[in-house]
């Protein structure tokens, strides 16, 4: 049961992942902490989340611009981290989990309405610290530095294969830190970590699928398909924080 449990978590957070570049630990952490505890899911989870995104940094070509642009952006959001792993002790989860979900249900409308939520390039340098500061403050909080760094993305109006390179490369430098946090902490065994690379491998096949949809997206289908997960997502975030 707890194989086929994981597996599933694993194949359909990986589709989506591959599909629209983001998601994998928002879906797969809580479907696969049905059958383990959350560190152990949290722990197993990693590798496969570094893997698919350095597959998809490096798929096209521009890495080292996009490298260059975000890297503000990445940098403070590693200090972000820092803060908000230390601010946790003041939050429950619950309300954590409220907070970034209503941000995002709103964040979510008004894109969809005509107040769509843009930031101006010519800015982007003054955002960069700022923004990173809440994204990696709101990922130490909740575990979930992906989704407010997809909205500050996303409202950069970024074209399709540059928004899929600045989210990946921002996951590796969260992920990679987060991978040695828990080894030091003693979260990540021998066992677990087999069982990462074992994760990683089904990954890939639910990964896989996921790209050729992408593919097949056109730039308006993309930013379509982003706002739908970041809904499905901010949903769900509110439904766990409720409950």
């Amino acid at each position: 049961m707890t194989a086929f449990v994981g597996t599933v978590a694993v194949l359909l957070a990986a589709f989506v992942k591959g599909a629209v570049a983001f998601g994998f630990p928002t879906l797969a952490t809580p479907l696969f902490a049905l059958v383990v505890d959350v560190k152990s899911a949290i722990a197993i989870l990693i590798l496969p989340n570094l893997v698919m995104d350095a597959i998809q940094a490096l798929r096209r070509p521009g890495l080292p611009a996009t490298l260059r642009r975000h890297v503000v952006l990445y940098v403070s959001g590693v200090v972000g981290t820092f803060i908000g792993t230390y601010e946790l002790k003041r939050f429950s989860d619950r309300q954590a989990l409220l907070v970034l979900g209503a941000f995002i249900i709103v964040f979510v409308a008004l894109n969809v309405s005509r107040w769509q939520f843009r930031v101006d390039p010519a800015r982007e340098r003054y955002l960069s610290v700022p923004a990173g500061l809440v994204v990696g403050i709101m990922g130490g909080i909740t575990n979930a530095h992906g989704t407010p760094l997809v909205l500050y993305l996303y409202a950069l109006g970024l074209e399709k294969a540059e928004f899929v390179r600045a989210v990946s490369l921002g996951f590796i430098v969260y992920k990679a830190a987060q991978f040695v946090a828990v080894t030091q902490a003693g979260m990540m065994t021998l066992r677990l970590f087999g069982w990462s690379v074992v994760a990683s491998a089904v990954a890939l096949g639910g990964f896989g699928l996921g790209l050729r949809v992408q593919d097949r997206m056109n730039q308006a289908a993309f930013n379509r398909a982003v706002l739908i997960v970041l809904a499905g997502l901010g949903a769900f975030l509110i439904f766990r924080s409720l409950r």
